[in-house]
């Protein structure tokens, strides 16, 4: 598990890393923080420095809890991104777009017991519901982030963003040098965790 262990050990202490080697965005990366740790410092970090929309990823269960399904469930006009309906919480929120505020809805989805009268939609968290076989299914970020959590032992939801570069474009491998350098950041990438993913492979 050499390849994606200081990953794990990133997101058990909390921290930020880089999922890279998204299949489905043409290799677009991710920063993501278990959704048990996304602070208002956390959300605030992914806002500035990623620059995506910052998505909460969750599995299929977790959405059917909170009442969450695909805004487009349907294979017409399908853009293959599993989105689900943006979500706010119900209570503890303001204008719901502050990094504080995004911080409080990740928390409120994220309880064992949150239901449908947890949330209220239209909001500024965006959920992903993520492939029941992970990885192996949908080699993309937001599968790969849970399967990461899960594997760090922080939960089944994890919060992503995608990663710009200053001009606006869409930051690769090459561009992220300066950020691992500056923050010290763990970087993992999908190919790695597919190979750890397989069945019968070494946990």
């Amino acid at each position: 598990m050499s390849g994606v262990q200081p990953a794990l050990d990133a997101l058990a202490r909390g921290e930020v890393i880089i999922v890279t080697g998204d299949r489905f965005r043409r290799g677009d990366m991710d920063f993501c923080v278990a959704a048990h740790h996304a602070s208002a410092d956390a959300i605030n970090f992914l806002a500035t420095h990623g620059r995506g929309l910052i998505c909460l990823a969750m599995r299929q269960d977790r959405a059917e809890q909170l009442g969450i399904s695909l805004m487009n469930p349907s294979t017409e006009r399908q853009s293959g991104r599993p989105l689900g309906r943006s979500i706010e919480a119900a209570e503890g929120v303001t204008t719901g777009i502050s990094a504080a505020d995004r911080a409080q809805t990740v928390k409120v989805a994220i309880q064992p017991d949150a239901t449908s009268e947890h949330i209220v939609s239209p909001g500024h968290v965006f959920p992903l519901i993520t492939a029941p076989g992970g990885v192996r299914e949908r080699a993309a970020a937001a599968e790969a982030a849970v399967d990461l959590c899960q594997r760090a032992g922080v939960g089944d939801a994890a919060v992503i963003c995608a990663i710009m570069r200053d001009d606006g474009e869409m930051a690769r491998p090459a561009d992220i040098a300066d950020l691992v350098a500056r923050f010290g950041l763990a970087v993992a990438n999908i190919d790695d965790l597919l190979e750890i993913a397989e069945p019968g492979a070494q946990r």
